[in-house]
Parts: C-alpha cells; structure tokens; sequence
C-alpha cells in the first residue's frame, strides 16, 4: 500500500513540470500583466468619450473585454494546432491576405472610417486587414527562410524575390493608406531575411532602398508632410496639426514621476484624440507616471525577449520555422510597440498604431492573441524535440 500511495505522489508531482513544460510562462506571466494593465487603462481612458457618444461609460471596456474572451480563445485554438500545418498553409495565407488587402479598397465594399479604408464589415464587427496581414505575412515568411535557409547567404535572388512580396502588399497598405501598418510589415520582414542568414552587404543595400522608398513616399504626400511637420515642432500649431502631439506631451508632463493617480486624468476628458487607442501610452503616463512608463516598457522588453530566446531555443533544436517564427512575431510586437510608445513621446511622427495587447482595437487583440498561442506553439515543440517526445 505505501508503494503505491509513493508512486501516486510521484505522478501527481511529475504533473506540474510537464505542465510548465508545455505551457511557457516566462511568457504568459507579461502577456497577462499587459492584458490586465491595458484592461485599466481602457477603463480608465475611455470612460468620458464612452459616456458623451453611447451613454456607458464601460461601454469600451465591455468591449474589449469581448474582444479579450474571442482572443483568449484563439489563443488556445492556435496552440493545439502543429506548426506544421501553418507552414503547409503559408502560401494560402499569403494569398487570402492579398485579395483581402485589395477587397478593402473597393468602394462599397471596404469600410472608411477618417479617410482611410482599412476595414471589412463581417456582420457587426470590422476587420482591420491590416492586423491580419502582419501575421500571415510573418508565417509565410518564416516558411520561405526554413525553405531557403542556405540559400539565402549564396543566391541573391532568393533574398530579392520575398521582397517582391513585400512591395506588392505595402503599396496595398499605402493605398488605404496605413504607412504605419507598412513601415512596422517592412522592418520585421527585412529583420526576419537578415536573422535568417541574408550577407550583410545585401540587407544593408535593401535596407537603404526600402527606407528611401517609404521616406520618398512620405515627402511625397502633403497628408504625410503635415504629419511630420507637427511632429518636428508641433508647438508651431498646438490648435491644428500639432493638437494630437501637444495634448500627449502635457499628459506625459503632468504625470512627473509617480502620476496623477488612476483614474484622474485631465487630458482623457476631451482633450486629447484617441486617448484609448493610439494614445492611450500618453494617459497611463499622467496617471501612473514615469514609474508606470517605466513598468510597461520593462514588460514589452520582456516580452521581446522571451520571442526571442524561444526563437533560439528552437534554433538549437533544428526547428527552423518554428525559430523564424518567433523572431518574426517578436520584432513585430516590439516594433510597433517601440513606434506606438515613440509617437506618444513625440520622438516618431504620428503613425496610427495600436499598442498592443493594451489599446482598444478588435482586430489587434485577437490577432496578437493568435500570435501569443503560436509563440506557445513554438515552445511546446521545442521542449518536445528537446525530450523526443512526438505527441
């Protein structure tokens, strides 16, 4: 009897390990102190807008905590599908990505909102294809690097032909236009090609083409020029051009170093734009102040950081999409989060983009989440490589 009560506890204390085995919480832990953080300040920042345009003040909370559930649910739908099939799909992803990024910019078909046509009616909810179009670009990426790896650093060809791709979807953003959602798409895929084994000389060429290009682009709209302008000196017109900016830096100012309190912004209550979504950096810091900012980067840095050691871990196991993969989401996470924090500071020109996991934004919470589940996807098969278990 006591043989058996001994290997009874012996099973129950080998469930814990496998368990963290399969589940990563070095990247769970700040992937849910994010979501939990940006639940408050969603709370927090929309509560006045909310209340003046729907009459519910938590109607943006109610919301995103819908969102949440649906990506919480992707997540793990996401995690329990072998990486496999998504590099078996990469192609067909690629492809439904394109015609969705041209169906959006048919009249009648796709939805604007501001001037921009970024977004599909689906029944009550619009999709941002964009979002969608960072993801399946990243898989098919991946796929393309775990196909080619050796070639890569030999053929020039093999580097140039993915950044065919590339012009033809970011003319597509531009198109919308959606310079942020092209910039952040440009980046991680150039980070990706060159983490992959592209030689230095020819990244450094197409690095200097894809920035002349988007920076041609740039000072070839006035809609642009207007956002650059007000980003180098937007006290020039801190009533027009420089509003959105000038309302950020006072938010950002008043907070000092341990904030104004939660809840007690000023800068929320009508006077900054956008102050759930692009801006929402802006309130958590005059309610949380230099602290609180401090906090939230240390997270995303985290998080990064995890991408990147789970891309490593991978690599080591021989698992070259699965490494792709995860150095492709985490540049991509990091980045925009770098471009979001950056234009709340007023260090990077006005770019329209989400922070994620923490803005308000559908089309961003379930698609991130979606990545998170193929992060933990990632690692759950390098600890199975790792351990020869198959299942």
């Amino acid at each position: 009897m006591s043989a058996v009560l001994q290997a009874s506890r012996q099973q129950r204390a080998a469930i814990p390990t496998r368990l963290r085995l399969k589940l990563d919480l070095n990247l769970i832990i700040p992937v849910a102190v994010l979501l939990g953080l940006g639940l408050v300040m969603v709370a927090s920042a929309s509560v006045g807008i909310a209340d003046r345009l729907i009459g519910d003040p938590l109607y943006y909370l109610k919301r995103q905590l819908m969102f949440l559930a649906a990506g919480i649910v992707a997540m793990m739908v996401v995690y329990h599908v072998r990486l496999a099939y998504w590099r078996e799909l990469s192609q067909v992803l690629l492809i439904a990505v394109v015609v969705l990024l041209a169906l959006v910019l048919i009249p009648g078909v796709g939805r604007s909102v501001n001037g921009s046509s970024r977004w599909l009616a689906l029944g009550g909810f619009s999709l941002q294809v964009s979002e969608l179009a960072k993801l399946f670009v990243i898989v098919y990426l991946a796929s393309y690097i775990a196909r080619h790896g050796q070639s890569l650093s030999m053929a020039a060809g093999t580097f140039f032909k993915p950044m065919m791709l590339f012009i033809v979807i970011c003319a597509l953003l531009l198109m919308e236009p959606d310079y942020g959602a092209a910039v952040v798409l440009m980046a991680t895929g150039l980070g990706m090609l060159f983490l992959g084994g592209v030689r230095l000389w020819q990244f450094t060429l197409l690095l200097a083409a894809a920035g002349g290009a988007l920076t041609a682009l740039a000072l070839s709209s006035p809609y642009r020029m207007e956002r650059i302008t007000a980003f180098l000196n937007p006290w020039a017109d801190p009533y027009d051009s420089g509003f959105q900016l000038t309302q950020a830096l006072i938010a950002i100012g008043s907070g000092s170093w341990w904030g104004v309190g939660l809840g007690d912004s000023i800068q929320k209550l009508f006077y900054l734009p956008e102050a759930h979504t692009d801006f929402l950096f802006a309130v958590l810091a005059e309610e949380l102040g230099f602290v609180g900012m401090v906090a939230v980067i240390a997270l995303y840095s985290l998080l990064v950081w995890r991408c990147f050691a789970l891309g490593r871990f991978a690599a080591r196991r021989g698992l070259a999409f699965a490494a792709s993969l995860a150095y492709g989401i985490g540049l991509w996470l990091g980045l925009q989060a770098f471009i979001n924090i950056g234009v709340n500071l007023g260090i990077l020109p006005t770019k329209g983009l989400t922070l994620p996991l923490m803005s308000v934004g559908g089309s961003s919470m379930l698609v991130v989440c979606a990545a998170v589940g193929l992060l933990l996807r990632v690692h759950r098969e390098a600890c199975d490589a790792a351990s020869g278990d198959r299942s």
